[in-house]
């Protein structure tokens, strides 16, 4: 019996799995929906195609996924890459980035997006709007929290004074930026947004810091760490969310058809796809029995569809932002448009009239094409990296 401790409750917790999800689809059918995505994907408006093309473009940039992997192991010096070589930091860097510099570094970063977007974000930074330490009893993670319309928004923070701190800061000041925009342009009852959209403001600043970040860098491997983190935000947000999309369709589908799914029926399949996308087979990275029960400690997977939007809202903020850097003032213009709109229109057609339809391949494939080009310049640094240090 593999997994230990995880096989003894392997069964109990695919009971209670296969009952949420029979239920879901038993409330789609009793709503006469064709599916569970159909519903889902029914409340916003959004065409299947998004999901599907999602996870299609996804799987056949597979390659570039057991590329990273492999220059990971490169990196690590780790002969054969394991399931648990994915997480080590790729290099060390020992900077700190307390509150003060993070808010100086993030406003700097964004003057790419306007001095109306400077002054307002620094204008509402320097209000109480946030908890910014982490403290006992307090939860755990970052949340921007926006409900009081005639307020301003919230944010929990739990800063640590370290880079993946700042990023953090960047993406949850994405977010209650996106509220400021909205409300200023909607009343009350438009000016909530989708989570189809809720996630594409964070994910742009994260990348207009991460450019900044690496353009100024001060040497080699400050840079590399910079853009490791990227493709690290890649690999955890684009492929890893997916996965769990196509996972959650492949269970959905499963239970449609009628199939029973225990325990063990389930890690079979969450095993099958954990392995195929991490080039198992290949020998890319060996994924040990073990980790076919990943499933049972996912609380999403209890959200319905929700995941996919992570990489969809990733692969918009991208998109939005190569329109930004390429087409400068419009750029900038047509994204806080979509900010502006709020929830004044459902938010794949928001999307679709500020250039990005996902239901398309071409934003899916824009962002493999990034992941690459990124790793072609980290290949090219440990290349200079290595003559410098053969040279000493």
């Amino acid at each position: 019996e593999t997994g230990g401790k995880w096989g003894e409750y392997r069964n109990s917790v695919g009971m209670v799995l296969n009952s949420h999800i029979q239920t879901q689809v038993g409330l789609a059918k009793a709503r006469n929906y064709d599916s569970v995505l159909h519903r889902e994907l029914h409340q916003d408006n959004i065409p299947p195609p998004v999901y599907h093309t999602l996870v299609t473009e996804v799987n056949k940039a597979l390659p570039t996924l057991h590329r990273y992997f492999q220059l990971r192991g490169r990196m690590l010096g780790v002969e054969q890459m394991h399931y648990y070589d994915i997480y080590p930091p790729l290099v060390s860097l020992d900077k700190e980035f307390d509150i003060e510099t993070s808010k100086a570094i993030t406003l700097d970063a964004m003057s790419v997006l306007g001095q109306d977007w400077v002054e307002m974000q620094k204008k509402a930074m320097d209000e109480r709007w946030m908890h910014v330490y982490p403290q006992r009893g307090k939860r755990s993670g970052a949340y921007m929290q926006g409900f009081a319309y005639d307020v301003h928004p919230y944010l929990l923070l739990n800063h640590n004074d370290n880079y993946a701190s700042l990023s953090t800061f960047a993406h949850e000041w994405g977010h209650a930026m996106h509220t400021l925009y909205a409300r200023q342009n909607q009343p009350f009852e438009t000016a909530s947004y989708a989570t189809f959209i809720a996630e594409i403001p964070s994910t742009s600043l994260e990348l207009i810091l991460q450019d900044y970040m690496t353009k100024n860098a001060e040497t080699i491997d400050e840079r590399l760490y910079y853009l490791g983190h990227a493709l690290e935000n890649l690999r955890g947000t684009f492929f890893r969310q997916t996965m769990f999309a196509e996972f959650e369709l492949a269970l959905y589908e499963a239970a449609e058809r009628g199939e029973a799914l225990s325990g063990d029926k389930i890690s079979e399949m969450y095993g099958e796809i954990l392995r195929r996308y991490h080039g198992h087979d290949d020998g890319i990275v060996i994924v040990d029995d073990l980790y076919t029960n990943e499933w049972m400690f996912v609380p999403h997977f209890y959200r319905n569809m929700y995941v996919f939007q992570y990489s969809t809202s990733m692969t918009a903020g991208t998109a939005l932002y190569s329109k930004i850097i390429n087409e400068g003032e419009a750029g900038v213009e047509n994204y806080k448009n979509l900010l502006r709109a709020g929830g004044s229109n459902y938010p794949y057609l928001l999307l679709a009239d500020a250039g990005v339809d996902l239901a398309k391949p071409e934003p899916y494939q824009a962002m493999v094409a990034k992941m690459n080009a990124i790793m072609d310049e980290m290949e090219s640094l440990l290349d200079e990296r290595a003559i410098q240090l053969s040279s000493r």
